[in-house]
């Protein structure tokens, strides 16, 4: 079994790649990706396609990022890929979820014979997945992730394998961790454009109320939070229904994003 080069690049590359290639890459994929699944979808099929040149045999690449306050994102190589790390979030443990929990590698020679994460394992033999190797990716405090490699044979990861697989590791993770900063950055923009724009439509239905009841801007807001309480339904929502009823059109906030 060949020894793995991290600066290996996609398969179909015509020319041989430098000792910035892999790095190179891994930014255009953060620089061309539109989110952070995006990029993970893009991550796990450049993966894939330099393990499986390395190894010689098809690998898939699954992929998890956990996030605080977040449901984890699973991107895979192929559909299949996806599916076995979709698999192991249903039992709730597995060698992907180990690593993250560890922040150490795991390897897994033989799933047919695997005693941990039994069933799991059995259920991925079956389905022709019979090794696992899966390497955690150092991010910021609050998130965590692995790359989780799965080939059709036993046997498939030696150590000079696994450890280059670290190294290819240390350099996907620092686009990883640049992409989920973009992300977060891009989240709390949309938050705020979000509160903006509520802020817009309660204000028009606040005038609205101060216009039939020739009542205060407090007094407006008032009336509407007991709409709401009583309604059982959201501030936003109460105030866009009451503008929609005198507009008979959606409000329209009245900035630029």
């Amino acid at each position: 079994m060949s020894e793995m080069n991290v600066d290996l690049v996609l398969p179909d590359a015509a020319s041989a790649p430098d000792d910035d290639s892999v790095p190179d890459r891994l930014q255009d994929l953060v620089i061309d990706s539109e989110d952070v699944g995006g990029f993970l979808g893009e991550l796990a099929v450049f993966s894939a396609a330099a393990v499986s040149q390395a190894v010689g045999v098809p690998v898939h690449c699954g992929i998890t990022l956990s996030r605080r306050r977040r449901t984890a994102t699973v991107a895979g190589s192929t559909p299949e890929a996806r599916l076995i790390d979709e698999i192991q979030q249903a039992y709730g443990d597995g060698p992907c979820l180990e690593a993250m929990r560890s922040r150490a590698t795991v390897h897994v020679p033989d799933t047919s014979t695997e005693e941990r994460w039994k069933e799991y394992c059995t259920v991925i033999a079956a389905r022709g997945h019979m090794s696992a190797l899966c390497v955690p990716l150092e991010l910021d405090e609050g998130a965590a992730a692995a790359l989780n490699f799965f080939a059709p044979q036993a046997g498939v990861y030696d150590e000079a394998t696994i450890r280059n697989c670290e190294l290819y590791a240390s350099q996907a993770e620092r686009s990883l961790r640049l992409a989920v900063r973009i992300g977060v950055k891009q989240q709390h923009a949309d938050d705020l454009q979000d509160a903006m724009q509520s802020r817009t439509v309660i204000d028009l239905a606040s005038g609205i109320i101060m216009g039939q009841n020739r009542c205060t801007q407090e007094e407006a807001f008032q009336i509407l939070k007991k709409a709401s309480s009583t309604r059982n339904q959201k501030l936003r929502e109460v105030a866009e229904s009451l503008v929609q009823s005198v507009a008979k059109q959606a409000p329209v906030a009245h900035f630029e994003p």
